[in-house]
């Protein structure tokens, strides 16, 4: 390759990653909530889709729209266990085309956010792409796709857009300050409930639970407390039980529990192995819609 050639290469990507965020821009807003300041874009006509994660519990939210105006926002909806969050502008955006292309380690990638109403862009690769996973939360997420690149708090909640143009999810902030995409399958089901609903139905043990080491060396939750009209109730369950395995498996965290109670537990009968007073016991319990809050 020649010393001319170099530059020539050089601006030509330049151009193209210019060309890419200039594409996207016009969907992403800046989101201001208190103490808090994200990014977000236009899933449909006056609904943003921002990290849920990033919004204050309480107070007032307004967006930085890319003409430098400024819209209030109302919260219809938001899901902690997927990271998402949907809000209401009455202000005219252009909605962002959303694809899910496939994904492969190493290929280039661009993650857009927004400061104040204009881009913030930050160039990575596709670190890891990997199949559907829970979050800690328990959250189903439709494919682990992890970058490597640097992300500033207020672009999380932004677009990442592959080498093609393609916007494929939401960029966020993992465990450990990992950059991670909520994919396009993701947020189109779940933004889908939150316009609907508000919420996403989560599963419901109505127990107090508590995680201790067994005598054995084994890992179990203690019962605290027992919700007196929930399932744990229905199913015969005491304070003071030891729940020492689920569906057969050993109890390795209480967040392993946690993550087993999504949207698609509900109905679901379970089968608990206990330890009262000594005994060993097998109950099973049917997992219940949790209550609105």
């Amino acid at each position: 390759m020649s010393a001319a050639a170099t530059p020539s290469l050089l601006v030509g990507l330049s151009a193209e990653l210019s060309d890419l965020v200039g594409r996207v821009a016009p969907s992403l807003v800046a989101v201001r909530s208190p103490r808090s300041r994200a990014s977000g874009f236009t899933w449909q006509p006056h609904l943003i889709v921002t990290a849920e994660e990033a919004l204050a519990d309480d107070g007032e939210i307004s967006v930085d729209l890319p003409d430098g105006s400024t819209a209030a926002a109302a919260i219809v909806g938001r899901d902690p266990s997927t990271d998402i969050a949907l809000l209401r502008v009455e202000a005219a955006l252009q909605p962002a085309t959303l694809s899910a292309p496939a994904l492969a380690a190493g290929g280039l990638v661009v993650a857009v956010g927004s400061a104040q109403g204009q881009p913030l862009a930050a160039l990575g690769t596709v670190a890891q792409s990997g199949p559907a996973w829970r979050s800690l939360r328990g959250g189903s997420i439709d494919a682990r796709i992890e970058l490597g690149l640097t992300l500033r708090r207020e672009a999380e909640g932004g677009l990442v857009v592959d080498a093609n143009g393609h916007a494929f999810g939401m960029v966020v902030f993992g465990p450990s300050r990992r950059v991670l995409v909520i994919p396009t399958g993701t947020i189109e089901r779940v933004a889908a409930m939150l316009r609907i609903d508000g919420r996403i139905a989560r599963g419901y043990l109505g127990l107090g639970l508590h995680p201790i080491s067994l005598p054995d060396g084994g890992t179990g939750v203690m019962i605290m407390s027992v919700a007196a009209d929930g399932p744990g109730a229905a199913a015969g369950l005491l304070q003071g039980d030891v729940i020492t395995g689920w569906n057969g498996r050993s109890i390795e965290t209480l967040r392993a529990v946690q993550q087993d109670l999504g949207s698609d537990s509900i109905g679901r009968t379970v089968a608990l192995s206990l330890r009262r007073a000594g005994a060993d016991l097998q109950v099973t319990l049917t997992v219940a819609e949790r209550p609105s809050p």
